[in-house]
């Protein structure tokens, strides 16, 4: 009796060999808004998952480091939700906007790091002219 107890309370512990599956339009969400930068990037660079669109041209025709301010991860990070955001078919106004200011968000957030006041100051308003750039011609 003691083993068909255990038996039974092992069964109906395992796993049914399903597990669920982000989708893509979760993926990409996730990696969007709700992920670090440096997750990010490292997810970027195990192309993590595969099925996404990981290709980046950095920040276009613009400087990644203008005046020294380090652009390109939220480049990377704009390019990749264009992208998939295109390629999933969702690339509407409002959602062109969110990921526009997701990434005035990220550069923001990179600004922190620059230095003191004057630097940060510069840096967001840098970021501030990247920012219109997106709006405008995206």
């Amino acid at each position: 009796l003691i083993t068909i107890l255990g038996l039974a309370s092992l069964s109906a512990a395992a796993p049914n060999g399903l597990t669920a599956r982000e989708t893509d339009v979760q993926a990409t969400d996730r990696l969007l808004f709700s992920t670090s930068m440096a997750a990010f990037e490292a997810a970027r660079n195990a192309h993590n998952p595969p099925t996404l669109d990981w290709s980046s041209d950095g920040c276009s025709s613009s400087p990644d480091n203008p005046f020294g301010f380090n652009f390109v991860q939220s480049c990377h990070r704009h390019d990749f939700g264009y992208r998939n955001y295109k390629k999933q078919n969702r690339f509407t106004t409002a959602n062109k906007a969110r990921i526009d200011d997701n990434f005035k968000a990220d550069m923001y957030a990179q600004c922190e790091t620059e230095g003191g006041a004057f630097e940060v100051a510069a840096c967001k308003g840098v970021a501030n002219v990247y920012y219109e750039a997106v709006k405008e011609f995206g």
